[in-house]
């Protein structure tokens, strides 16, 4: 498809247009890897915020939750006080703010701007795990 109407390409192999293509794919699979990297950042520190923020020892339980889950220090932190308001935005503030100076961002800033975001997501939903079963979230 790519050959489509292309009077270079049509007809001899190793041309421009295969070059194109090749450099296309490799590009894209870079970028596919990076967003695999990126989900499963999301999904780890989803579940070690989750890990980190709830107990099952009831003398390690700073709240009670009506569904029966017992949040520890940090859990009342980061999803009781008003903390949990820039847990909930910080995100979209990041998005806010990448979306002003993408332009003139270095790639390695860039970058790590996206790995930010990426946990910064898995911080907000890692409430997920308190309202459904691990293997409905599977």
């Amino acid at each position: 498809m790519a050959d489509y109407n292309n009077p270079l390409a049509r007809g001899r192999a190793g041309t421009v247009t295969d070059v194109v293509d090749a450099g296309l794919r490799a590009y894209m699979l870079r970028v596919y890897n990076y967003m695999l990297v990126a989900l499963v950042l999301t999904g780890l520190t989803a579940y070690a915020f989750y890990g980190l923020s709830v107990t099952d020892d009831p003398s390690q339980a700073a709240a009670h939750l009506r569904n029966g889950v017992m949040l520890t220090n940090l859990g009342v932190t980061l999803f009781e006080s008003p903390l949990r308001w820039l847990v909930i935005l910080a995100p979209l503030g990041l998005v806010f703010y990448i979306s002003a100076r993408i332009q003139h961002m270095s790639m390695a800033a860039a970058q790590a701007s996206f790995w930010i975001f990426s946990a910064l997501i898995g911080v907000s939903m890692s409430t997920i795990f308190m309202v459904y079963a691990s293997a409905s979230i599977a």
